[in-house]
């Protein structure tokens, strides 16, 4: 993916671009506005004054607790009055030290005393020992909670529903509005009118955002489907200029829903382990900690530490009825280790409260994830919360359940969702909401009635979407951005402007198009498009899903073995090459697509396509009895088909982004031109599969793996063969190989591999020093193996096209091409720098044998 394209990645759209126009207006330099207080410490063995590590450390008078680290050591921050701290560990007697004894700010050492404790048969013996997994009644009791995990599974009934109320609000975290901070706040004095306290952190904070959704989730278990029909939907604040529905789908994948008796909890882009994981002995420690009234319900304590702080495990306690047979789950509490390897994150914070159905099933009632998010010291941070509640559970089938369950996909959206009164939130909303999070559109309009403001809002909006709009209801929008400059060896400088029509002139039909103009070759290029839609469309053509018919005519450049997956060829930061980039013709094109994208991913496209290359100096169409031909056309029919069953993605204007590679992606094209028919100069039937899947490896990273497979059944001129993708600039690109040149190879049959590996520092977490840099190893193997036969290989056959000259083609033998890279990434927490080695046809001319690359890459 092109850098351009990688900066414009995950962090912008999960609300920094608010965060970045905000930053002009706040303090760099941070207080409370109320008085903050941080007790910090250490807790220590009295006989020892060793560490002891994974104590509960509570605020009495108040919900904040926390443990200690593996080093024994804790941080609590706090804005809400407390009358005593309280300390307590198996194995050591329970010791609370009054307020009075306490001051603000100050290292204090906690020193307990060992005792013998007794839970039931389960011994805890005292003092710092070796931990071991064997014969652990800790970890044999989280072993009998995710043993017995499915006796209690509320989907091991026939059928199951729940009402579902969600909000995500978004704030500055820790805020400061005192005007004497900063000379811009000294014109917004009432921002302090807004301000707010955290419930988990106590710190202040400014909501400027809030989501809510209403909904309700029906599960069938023979056969299995799930459906979530989503009832009302609220979005207001100061990012609602960012498309609804691709916030909507960011939040929820980056934000996911986490069920602890998964292996994996997929959570921030990342998988990490569950603590009821079947690996999870050996990934986390294991202590049977206390027992604690959980709603007047006396239950065991089960707390859990990752054995490696940096891997991505979680910290926390899980709370289980004493004497419960079922080993029901209560009340699970969890955050990350202070050491993880995790970008921006600085704190999270996870609650989940389960009650027991008449039959045993675990009824979840709240889940509650908040996030202090920070980007670089100095810089206003952000408070991410995403609360869930849960009601009205039933396992009744519902009425009309054939129809309920017959619509394509999870989610369903129902027209009237963002249309919902106040009463209706009102009624619905499970969890109270507070006065800030539902005044953050008041907020919003204030703010915007200062020029600098909007000025800095509107450059974010046109970085993010790629698109400069021409009106407040813009029917016509300028762009791609990222592609109004170029340089290619035989346009040279290529200027291009272009831009797209909106629903606000049509919900139908749209139109696109651009003009561009190469400085070295003297010629214009144009494309212009038309489409009408079959539904009604918020704003742009491209939305998903898509059902149309789309006519449109192009007359540009072709770069033949150029041909990338996620960006265009003229895109800017593609201009900076290794080699010269000659293999290029004139295409001018005519094309009918008929498009039909279902909600369950599928989708179909059907196309006409007449198309004419024309040669140029560096590309002649000459035949092998050296008769030079202009050009040369073809009248094509092309399908493809396209099944990614749950997949998402961020939805631009012009192109999509995958948020997350989960879903596997299988794709079936063929072409099909026969000889002679409108006169087509040669025949093309052409057939293509490709196969794309990520598999995560726990805590040891994930594997992205693209497999494609092709054959030529007819004999065709060299550009309609099967060429591989070359990437000759210096940034890193999917599906393209980084030292191979454009035709060096050219196939009528081939498989291809690519794939890359992600440790998510699983090795680097390990070396001293170096963990501290957060650093990230990736490994990536792909190759290619093809054929040329007879039948497409001009030296044998007169009346095809030779290869240019330039292009140096070498046919394959059997041995495949194949390169390999290391590098590293989340340098800085943003660049990725590979180096590439090419391990097969080392000697073809002007071949690199091996060359660093880099990319920009967002990710936590």
């Amino acid at each position: 993916m092109s850098l351009f394209n990688h900066s414009r990645k995950l962090l912008k759209l999960l609300g920094i671009t608010v965060w970045l126009c905000l930053i002009s207006l706040c303090a760099f330099t941070v207080s409370a506005q109320e008085t903050i207080m941080k007790v910090r410490g250490e807790v220590r063995d009295s006989l020892t004054h060793t560490p002891i590590p994974y104590s509960a450390v509570f605020l009495t008078g108040t919900q904040r607790g926390i443990l200690t680290d593996e080093n024994g050591k804790f941080e609590i921050i706090t804005a809400k009055p407390f009358t005593a701290i309280q300390v307590s560990v198996m194995g050591y007697d329970t010791k609370t030290i009054p307020v009075s004894k306490w001051h603000n700010g100050k290292k204090i050492t906690i020193d307990l005393v060992p005792t013998g404790v007794k839970l039931k048969e389960i011994v805890i013996k005292p003092g710092k020992e070796k931990y071991s997994k064997k014969n652990n009644p800790a970890v044999d009791f989280a072993t009998r909670i995710r043993k017995l995990g499915d006796s209690t599974d509320p989907k091991r009934n026939d059928y199951y529903s729940y009402d579902k109320y969600e909000r995500i609000t978004l704030a500055l975290n820790n805020f400061d509005p005192r005007s004497d901070k900063n000379l811009i706040l000294k014109n917004m004095k009432f921002l302090k009118d807004y301000v707010d306290t955290s419930e988990v952190s106590g710190r202040p904070i400014l909501n400027i955002s809030t989501r809510e959704k209403s909904s309700t989730v029906y599960y069938r278990k023979n056969p299995q489907n799930e459906k979530e029909y989503i009832e009302g939907l609220e979005m207001k604040g100061l990012d609602d200029f960012m498309d609804n529905d691709n916030m909507l789908t960011l939040f929820e994948d980056v934000l996911r829903e986490i069920d602890l008796y998964q292996g994996q909890i997929p959570l921030f882009r990342n998988h990490f382990v569950s603590p009821l994981s079947s690996i999870a002995p050996d990934f986390y420690k294991f202590y049977l900690t206390d027992t604690i009234e959980v709603d007047s319900i006396t239950c065991v304590e089960l707390s859990f530490v990752p054995r490696n702080s940096e891997s991505m495990g979680f910290v926390g306690r899980v709370y289980v009825p004493v004497g419960d047979t079922t080993m029901f789950v209560k009340k699970v509490i969890m955050n990350v280790p202070h050491d993880i390897n995790l970008n921006f994150i600085e704190k999270m914070y996870i609650e989940q409260v389960f009650d027991k159905a008449p039959d045993g099933s675990r009824l979840k009632l709240r889940d509650d994830l908040v996030a202090e998010i920070s980007i670089m010291r100095g810089v206003q941070g952000l408070y991410m919360r995403r609360n869930t509640a849960y009601a009205n559970h039933t396992f009744n089938e519902p009425q009309n359940s054939e129809s309920l369950f017959s619509p394509l996909g999870r989610t369903v959206e129902l027209d009237s969702a963002y249309m919902r009164s106040s009463d209706y939130w009102a009624e619905h909303r499970i969890i109270p909401i507070s006065h800030t999070e539902n005044h953050v559109d008041d907020l919003a309009q204030r703010i915007r009635s200062f020029k600098f403001y909007r000025i800095a809002e509107g450059f974010v909006r046109y970085m993010v979407t790629g698109y400069i709009p021409t009106g407040k209801n813009s029917k016509f929008d300028i762009g791609p951005l990222n592609s109004v400059i170029s340089h290619n060896f035989v346009e040279g400088w290529r200027p291009k402007i272009g831009g797209i029509t909106t629903a606000n002139l049509s919900k139908r039909i749209f139109a696109r198009g651009y003009v561009a103009y190469g400085t070295k070759d003297k010629v214009w290029k144009y494309s212009g498009e038309v489409e009408y839609s079959f539904h009604d469309k918020k704003y742009h053509s491209r939305e998903f899903p898509v059902h149309a018919l789309r006519l449109s005519h192009l007359y540009d450049v072709d770069m033949i073995g150029q041909h990338f997956a996620f960006a265009q060829a003229d895109n800017m930061f593609l201009s900076f090459k290794r080699h010269d980039d000659k293999q290029i013709t004139y295409h001018r094109q005519t094309k009918l697509d008929y498009i039909l994208e279902l909600r369950n991913n599928f989708s179909v496209t059907a196309s006409l396509i007449h198309e004419r290359q024309e040669a140029t100096q560096y590309m002649p169409f000459i035949d092998g009895r050296g008769k030079n031909f202009g050009h040369y056309q073809e009248a094509m029919l092309k399908l493809q088909l396209r099944y990614a069953p749950g997949e998402k993605f961020y939805q631009h204007k012009s192109t999509r982004k995958n948020i997350n590679h989960d879903a596997p992606i299988f794709m079936l094209t063929h072409t099909y031109a026969p000889k002679g028919i409108l006169g087509n100069n040669f025949g093309v039937n052409v057939t293509e599969v490709s196969v794309q899947k990520r598999f995560w490896l726990s805590f040891m990273g994930y594997a992205d793996l693209i497999v494609k497979g092709g054959h030529v059944w007819s004999k065709s001129a060299y550009p309609n063969l099967l060429i591989p993708t070359a990437n000759l600039s210096y940034t890193i690109q999917p599906e393209a190989f980084s030292l191979m040149n454009p035709m060096e190879f050219v196939n009528d049959t081939y498989a291809s591999w690519d794939l890359t590996y992600n440790a998510n520092g699983a090795l680097l977490n390990r070396l001293p020093l170096i963990k501290k840099l957060q650093l990230r190893e990736v490994f990536a193997f792909r190759g290619l193996w093809g054929h040329l036969s007879k039948r497409n290989n001009p030296e044998y056959n007169m009346d095809l096209f030779r290869f240019p000259a330039d292009a140096y083609t070498v046919p394959m033998t059997n041995m495949p091409y194949m390169e390999v890279s290391v590098g590293v990434e989340n340098i800085f927490k943003v660049l990725r720098v590979d180096y590439v080695w090419r391990l097969s046809y080392r000697s073809n001319f002007n071949a690199d044998r091996s060359g660093p690359r880099i990319a920009l890459h967002f990710t936590f």
